[in-house]
């Protein structure tokens, strides 16, 4: 079971204050994250890369050990795999919070 909750982004200036409430899961942001990576691997022209992440179910999810299910995930799911297309080689890598 996947923790499926909204994030909270405050912001501060001196005086104000705002909050916005995004509707984006914890795995979503797993999955933000990991594209980040990997595009910056493609900008500095990586050929092999290997991705390392404490979110089992992204990892998992893909490196086809899981199915993708969720549908706020799918199209997270795809562009990822999508971008791997660009190395000779592609790896992930399931890393525990407490070993991160």
């Amino acid at each position: 079971m996947t923790h499926q909750s909204a994030k909270d982004v405050k912001l501060e200036a001196d005086s104000d204050k705002w909050k916005a409430r995004l509707d984006y899961t914890n795995n979503m942001v797993e999955y933000e994250a990991c594209t980040i990576g990997i595009t910056m691997a493609i900008e500095h022209q990586v050929k092999r890369l290997k991705v390392f992440g404490d979110s089992a179910l992204v990892i998992y999810q893909l490196h086809r050990e899981w199915e993708t299910r969720n549908p706020k995930l799918i199209p997270y799911h795809s562009h990822v795999k999508a971008m791997g297309k660009q190395f000779d080689e592609i790896l992930f890598h399931y890393v525990p919070q407490d070993e991160n």
